[in-house]
């Protein structure tokens, strides 16, 4: 087994089953890149402080950045021996510029080292979801573009309730997924603030200038407080919480894309390429893509609750047990990645039933609410007319009819001052254009709607 870096007070060698059981190099083995780039911002900082000289500080940068592109191209493997990256790393740079290697760890703790590495990480991998984030947008504002004039019923508690656009309601994903947005680059804040500097826990008694190593690294400020900085992980439950809610409106997204698939909606057609089949039934065609997504929301939320779980109880400041961050938060960052991409290539194939739409809309009294709009333009209170559309809902029902197919003088049964001109108000398509309001699904509204996201779009 290698030799611990910490191993000068122990005389007996770490028990074989707990060398393994207490290992992370396994996983934050993918903190390598901000490892090492965080090492070399610290390197050049102790230099210039004149904690080590110029040219051991350049001597070590040169070794570090080889250690890299030998790491990333695979000429050099994450030796297990090694029981996590930082030791790797160091013990690499100590390989290649000998004992001069050791002094890259003066005036740092591992536990300050993580809390960076980590942050980095986070942040790194926030730019990326906020770009596919950014693509999904586009695909949604694409579909709704082509697909302007189609109407289909809009739904509550899962049954028909009025006509709307199509536009309208891949909008509403939009306009989540805009949310989503905000909330990791609000958390950006949290996120970039260097914890470099805080040693173990009390600071060190070196004259580190950490303002410079923020500004290497693009920190926008330094930690106040150093028994927080190595014990925080707020910033890591935040992208959790903030991959939750993004996971949920892509779960909601894809359950709805599971029903509108199935024979008894039609709306849709996935494409091929992201359906399977049964290994019994020949005839199957199923949504596996939607359906895995819609699955492993469930296991981003698992991530969120066990971090919160691991952290309730921990005395300041750091403790093993936060080493359990790492794993999950490099599994959420994968599987959000991934369903980002692939329901924003799923969405560029879908084909809309238009006739099927068509149909949906005439059938199931959408028109109701509107009908009772018309009776309180002449001259009812709503409430009135709710109960006698309702009535005439009833009697629509028993006569096997839509709303518009009842005759004048059958509406006239209920309401005398009903004219002819109440047709032009059970027009599903004509219910849409009344809703012209900033944020309805007008035709005039979901223009604007779609040229104010084109314009966000663009401002990126």
């Amino acid at each position: 087994m290698a030799e611990k870096v910490w191993g000068g007070r122990f005389k007996e060698r770490m028990d074989e089953a707990l060398e393994r059981f207490n290992a992370s190099l396994p996983f934050d083995k993918r903190l390598y890149a901000q490892d090492i780039r965080g090492s070399k911002a610290h390197c050049r900082m102790l230099a210039k402080q004149g904690i080590i000289a110029e040219e051991e500080a350049s001597r070590m940068t040169e070794a570090l950045s080889e250690i890299l592109l030998e790491l990333e191209s695979g000429a050099a493997e994450f030796d297990p021996e090694y029981e996590d990256i930082h030791t790797l790393v160091e013990k690499r740079l100590v390989e290649k510029v000998g004992p001069l290697g050791e002094k890259l760890h003066t005036g740092r703790s591992r536990n300050d080292q993580v809390a960076l590495d980590t942050r980095m990480y986070v942040r790194d991998a926030v730019a990326r979801v906020l770009s596919l984030i950014g693509d999904l947008q586009e695909t949604l504002v694409g579909l709704a573009e082509e697909n302007i004039d189609v109407v289909i019923p809009g739904y509550t508690h899962l049954q028909r309730a009025q006509p709307v656009l199509l536009a309208h309601h891949l909008l509403a994903y939009y306009e989540m997924l805009g949310r989503d947005r905000s909330r990791y680059q609000e958390s950006m804040k949290r996120v970039n603030v260097l914890p470099l500097g805080s040693a173990a826990l009390a600071g060190t008694t070196f004259p580190l200038d950490r303002e410079m190593v923020a500004r290497e690294l693009g920190f926008e400020t330094v930690s106040q407080n150093s028994m927080d900085a190595v014990s925080d992980r707020d910033f890591v439950l935040e992208f959790h919480f903030a991959s939750s809610v993004l996971m949920m409106h892509l779960s909601r997204l894809s359950e709805e894309l599971i029903l509108w698939s199935t024979r008894e909606f039609g709306f849709i057609n996935l494409p091929d390429a992201f359906c399977t089949g049964s290994s019994i039934m020949p005839q199957k065609k199923n949504p596996d893509l939607p359906e895995l997504v819609r699955g492993k929301t469930g296991r981003v939320y698992g991530h969120l609750m066990a971090l919160l779980t691991t952290m309730k109880g921990l005395p300041l400041s750091y403790n093993k047990d936060m080493q359990e961050d790492k794993e999950g938060l490099f599994d959420t960052v994968d599987t959000v990645e991934q369903c980002l991409l692939l329901m924003s290539r799923l969405l560029g194939g879908v084909t809309f039933q238009k006739e099927t739409l068509r149909k949906a809309v005439e059938e199931g009294y959408l028109v109701a609410t509107d009908l009772a709009d018309y009776l309180v333009t002449k001259g009812m209170t709503f409430r009135q007319a709710h109960e006698v559309v309702g009535r005439m809902v009833v009697h629509a029902l028993q006569k096997g009819r839509e709303l518009n197919k009842l005759t004048v003088e059958e509406m006239k049964g209920f309401w005398e001052n009903i004219e002819e001109d109440v047709y032009e108000w059970l027009d599903p398509v004509s219910c849409i254009d009344r809703r012209n309001l900033e944020g309805g699904t007008g035709r005039a509204s979901v223009k604007r709607a779609l040229a104010k996201a084109r314009e966000e779009m663009n401002a990126r």
